[in-house]
């Protein structure tokens, strides 16, 4: 399953959560607890996504629907959006 922490870990790859998060103009907090939550907000996510080269509209929404509750509406979106994009 993708989800932000893929994007995250794809980050990682590339510099630190210290580095992404002066390149983005974050506290270093921000993405720690994002990681340890297991979860990037809509903004953060988009925002990575532009920095790795991705498109940040899919990632925008993956990070929306991740934080809904758990339901078949969810799920269903979901699947949607991986099959309508390149996640």
């Amino acid at each position: 399953m993708h989800s932000t922490m893929n994007l995250l870990a794809d980050a990682e790859q590339v510099k630190d959560l210290s580095a992404w998060a002066e390149s983005l103009g974050l506290t270093k907090r921000a993405l720690y607890t994002a990681k340890y939550r297991g979860s990037l907000s809509p903004a953060i996510a988009g925002a990575l996504a532009e920095e790795l080269g991705k498109d940040p509209k899919d990632w925008i929404v993956v990070a929306a629907l991740e934080s809904e509750r758990d339901s078949a509406c969810k799920e269903r979106m979901l699947k949607r959006v991986r099959k309508m994009t390149s996640l």
